[in-house]
């Protein structure tokens, strides 16, 4: 993990990682015992539009968070390692590799942030920040598990018209953001707010405007 010849831009981001707080990032944090630890990989690269994040969408197919925009990532598998230790970065890596083909090796590792508790899954989930220092082909590998693979500028992330409360069928809220003709609420959402804000990248939107999600979500 190195924050060496990142670009400026990325500054806040690196500051954020080193100072936020659990608490600060989601009132959903890990139990002292169990839960399945995971890894996700959020994936920054330089793309036309300035600086943009990796997304994936599940299949429609799925049982679970079926057409649901996601982080590449997944479990820890024993050959990741010590989940106190590296094994969320290997995890990461290797789950993107899988799920969308890039190669890990021109991915720069620079931060991890605190773990945070998916409840309805029962996932303990390690955010790891990268940057896409040599981007790669990318495409979802296997058409039963990824609808799609794409990038979305930061520009799109911060655009208030692009930002919208999801609420619940059981009356939960959250963030969410409309781009790329995908709706990106849940935990995804939830770290991207919060990355956006520590980072200072935020601009005052309108939460009052909500999203209705249906009662598969």
């Amino acid at each position: 993990m190195s924050t060496e010849g990142l670009p400026e831009w990325l500054d806040p981001v690196v500051r954020a990682a080193e100072t936020v707080e659990p608490h600060q990032l989601s009132r959903f944090l890990p139990p002292e015992n169990g839960g399945r630890q995971s890894a996700v990989l959020v994936l920054f690269g330089q793309g036309a539009r300035g600086p943009e994040l990796l997304l994936m969408e599940r299949a429609g197919t799925l049982r679970s968070h079926a057409g649901q925009p996601s982080f590449p990532g997944g479990a820890l598998d024993p050959e990741d390692g010590d989940p106190e230790g590296s094994g969320p970065v290997r995890a990461a890596l290797r789950e993107a590799q899988e799920e969308t083909g890039l190669d890990p090796a021109g991915v720069q590792v620079f931060g991890v942030l605190p773990r945070l508790y998916i409840p309805v899954s029962g996932f303990v989930v390690t955010p790891v920040l990268g940057w896409w220092r040599e981007p790669s082909p990318v495409g979802a590998v296997d058409e039963a598990e990824t609808a799609r693979v794409f990038t979305v500028p930061v520009a799109d992330l911060t655009d208030p018209a692009h930002r919208v409360t999801a609420r619940h069928p059981l009356g939960h809220t959250g963030p969410a953001f409309l781009v790329e003709s995908a709706l990106v609420w849940g935990f995804t959402a939830g770290v991207i707010d919060r990355l956006l804000h520590f980072a200072g990248w935020e601009i005052p939107w309108d939460r009052t405007k909500q999203v209705p999600l249906d009662r598969s979500a």
